[in-house]
C-alpha cells in the first residue's frame, strides 16, 4: 500500500471512527447511560464482532492492516493524554473528614473482588483453558484476574456522581475518595504484574522493578519543582506550558513503556507530578484543554479495542463465563463497599448507593484489559467475555443507583387532616437521614 493510499484510508477510517463514536455517546447520554459506554459500543460494533460480520468488505476497506499502527499510534496518543489529566486531578486530600471511611472501603472494595477472582482463576483454570488459556497459569496471570474485578472507573464514577447531584453528599464524597485510592491501589498492582509479565526490552524482571522504582522516584521527587521553576513563570504562556508538558508526559510514558510497564503508567505518574496552583487548585488552562483533546481522540482507543472483540470465539461455556463474572465483578464490589461502609459509619442507604457506585468500571478497565492482552496475560476470548462485563456492568451502575434510591423512599401513606396546611397539601416533612 502506497503512502497516498495508506493516508486516504487513514483519514476516511478516522472520520468514521470519531462520528460513530461520539454519535454512539451522544445517544447513550440521551438513555441516561455514560457517554463512554456508546462510544465503547461503537467501537465493537466498528470491529470484527459486528461490522466484519455483516459487511466483511467493508470492514476490510474501511480497516486494512496498513493502517492497524497508524491508528495505534493515536488510541496510546489519546490514551497519554487522558491519564495524564486523570493523574493530574488526582487529588486524596478529598478524603477529608471521611478518610478512614474511604480507606477502609476502598481497601474492601480491593481485597475483597481480588482474593475472589484470583481464587477463581485457579479452581477454574481448565475452565478458562477452554477459553483460550494456559492449563497452568502463571501467578502474573493469577493476579491479574483479581485486578480485572477490583478496578473501579473514576471518571465514570465521578460522571455518574455528578449528574445524579451526589457531589456535595456523604456517599459522593466517600465513592469518589475511595475510588482515587482504589486507583492508586489498581495501578500499583497492575504495574507489578506487568513487569512480571510483560516485555521488558530485554531486561530482566529484577532489573526492570528497579529501574522502574528508580524512576518513579525521581519523578516524585524532583519533577514538580523543576517544572514548577521551568513552566511556571509569568512570561510562559499557556499554550507554551501545555506542549512542554504534553512532551513531558509523552516522555514519561515512552520511558515506563521501555520498561514494559505500558505507556499508561507514565502518563498517570506524570500527571501526579506536574504543579497545581496556589492553594492546590487545578490549573484551568490546563485542564479544559486536556479534557478536550483527550474526549476527542479517546474514540481511537475504543474502535482499536473493539478490533480485538470476536464474538465467534465464544461459546456456551463463553457465554456462562460471562454471566459469572459479571456476577461476581457486580456483587464482590456493591456486597464489599456497602459493608465497608456501613462499618465505617455511614447509613444503610448511604452505604448501599457507595457499593452501586464503586462497581462503574468502565474506560479503566478498559485499559487494563488491553495492557493485560498485549502482555500475554489475556487470550482473545477471555479478552472478549471481560470487555462486555466491563460494558454490562457500567450499563448497570444507573439503574442500581436508581434501586436504591427507590427502596430508600418512605412509604407513601396519607397524612391526618390536621397536619395539612392548605386544600390538598401537606405539611412539609423533613426525611430522616
Amino acid at each position: 500500500m502506497s503512502p497516498e493510499v495508506l493516508i486516504s484510508h487513514f483519514v476516511g477510517a478516522s472520520a468514521v471512527i470519531l462520528v460513530a463514536a461520539h454519535a454512539g455517546g451522544w445517544l447513550a447520554r440521551r438513555l441516561r447511560q455514560p457517554y463512554i459506554v456508546g462510544q465503547l459500543t461503537a467501537g465493537i460494533a466498528l470491529g470484527p464482532t459486528l461490522l466484519g460480520a455483516l459487511a466483511p468488505d467493508a470492514h476490510d476497506a474501511l480497516f486494512p492492516a496498513g493502517i492497524g499502527p497508524a491508528l495505534t499510534g493515536f488510541a496510546q496518543f489519546a490514551l497519554v493524554v487522558f491519564l495524564f489529566g486523570v493523574g493530574y486531578e488526582l487529588d486524596l486530600r478529598l478524603l477529608g473528614d471521611r478518610a478512614r471511611t474511604a480507606v477502609t472501603v476502598a481497601l474492601a472494595a480491593f481485597l475483597v473482588p481480588m482474593a475472589v477472582g484470583g481464587g477463581c482463576a485457579l479452581l477454574f483454570r481448565d475452565w478458562l483453558h477452554g477459553l483460550g488459556m494456559p492449563r497452568d497459569l502463571s501467578p502474573s496471570m493469577v493476579v491479574f484476574a483479581g485486578v480485572a474485578l477490583s478496578i473501579t472507573a473514576v471518571p465514570v464514577l465521578t460522571a455518574i456522581v455528578r449528574e445524579n447531584g451526589l457531589a456535595p453528599t456523604v456517599p459522593g464524597v466517600v465513592a469518589v475518595s475511595a475510588a482515587g485510592l482504589l486507583d492508586v491501589l489498581g495501578w500499583t498492582v497492575l504495574a507489578g504484574t506487568l513487569l512480571d509479565g510483560g516485555e521488558g526490552r530485554g531486561l530482566g524482571w529484577a532489573w526492570r522493578a528497579v529501574l522502574a522504582v528508580g524512576f518513579t522516584a525521581l519523578m516524585l521527587l524532583c519533577a514538580r519543582p523543576l517544572l514548577r521553576r521551568l513552566l511556571w513563570r509569568p512570561r510562559v504562556e499557556p499554550s507554551l506550558r501545555l506542549a512542554l508538558l504534553l512532551g513531558f508526559a509523552l516522555g514519561s510514558a515512552w520511558v515506563t513503556h521501555s520498561l514494559g510497564l505500558h505507556v499508561i503508567f507514565g502518563a498517570l505518574l506524570a500527571g501526579v507530578v506536574v504543579p497545581r496552583e496556589a492553594g492546590g487548585t487545578l490549573d484551568p488552562d490546563l485542564v479544559r484543554p486536556l479534557h478536550e483533546v483527550g474526549q476527542l481522540l479517546l474514540p481511537f482507543f475504543f474502535v482499536l479495542s473493539g478490533q480485538s472483540v470476536v464474538l465467534t470465539g465464544i461459546d456456551g461455556a463463553g457465554w456462562l463465563t460471562l454471566a459469572v463474572v459479571t456476577v461476581l465483578a457486580v456483587a464482590t464490589k456493591v456486597g464489599a463497599g456497602t459493608a465497608a461502609a456501613r462499618l465505617g459509619g455511614l447509613g444503610r442507604d448511604d452505604a448501599r448507593t457507595v457499593g452501586v457506585l464503586l462497581s462503574a468500571r468502565g474506560l479503566t478497565e478498559l485499559i487494563a484489559l488491553n495492557a493485560g492482552l498485549h502482555a500475554g496475560l489475556l487470550s482473545t476470548p477471555l479478552y472478549t467475555v471481560l470487555v462486555f462485563m466491563t460494558l454490562i456492568t457500567t450499563l448497570l451502575t444507573q439503574p442500581l443507583l436508581h434501586l436504591v434510591r427507590r427502596l430508600a423512599r418512605p412509604p407513601r401513606e396519607p397524612l391526618p387532616a390536621h397536619t395539612r396546611t392548605g386544600p390538598g397539601r401537606p405539611a412539609s416533612r423533613t426525611r430522616a437521614d
